[in-house]
């Protein structure tokens, strides 16, 4: 038996939801696509959640695999996972950055100093679920309406709305 063929048989294992062939297959690429991911992020944590969230899509999409060079499709989706973090960390940053802006003009009037603002908006928003403090931040911060969030998100627009309403409630609360 090749390689090729032994590879193949693995693959068609994780087709039929064979937990020994998915074990297999982590074990045969899980440290080369965690060299990947920390030699993009040099973060050792931040690489053993990519992998992990990797082999999660790997497990939903492993029927979606035809026949070719399974390393290619395989670090296909590695790279557009790691993109889909940098854009959900660029678009974070981006929305940080313009509430700090936001807070700036807010100083004079509030008489505390731009850092303090900051600091506890920072601090509230990170006490928020994630979900709903990407919301709020879809929001608020990069104008989205919360049809185009319902739709981005594919969650009903009443789920949305909720979400958001409840989480601004808590945020205007813990800020207090």
């Amino acid at each position: 038996m090749t390689e090729n063929s032994g590879l193949e048989k693995i693959i068609e294992g994780c087709k039929r939801k064979d937990d020994e062939c998915f074990s297999k297959l982590v074990d045969m690429y899980a440290s080369r696509l965690y060299g990947y991911f920390y030699r993009l992020t040099a973060n050792p944590q931040l690489s053993n959640d990519l992998l992990s969230e990797l082999f999660l899509k790997l497990v939903k999409k492993i029927s979606t695999f035809r026949k070719g060079n399974f390393d290619s499709w395989i670090f296909k989706i590695a790279s557009n996972i790691f993109y889909d973090y940098l854009r959900k960390k660029q678009r974070y940053d981006k929305l940080l950055e313009a509430e700090k802006e936001r807070l700036k003009t807010n100083i004079a009037e509030s008489g505390r100093t731009e850092t303090e603002s900051f600091d506890k908006l920072q601090i509230q928003l990170n006490k928020l679920d994630t979900d709903t403090r990407e919301l709020i931040m879809l929001r608020f911060y990069s104008q989205l309406s919360f049809k185009q969030i319902a739709k981005t998100r594919s969650l009903p627009i009443g789920t949305v709305l909720s979400k958001v309403h409840r989480g601004l409630k808590k945020l205007r609360e813990l800020m207090e």
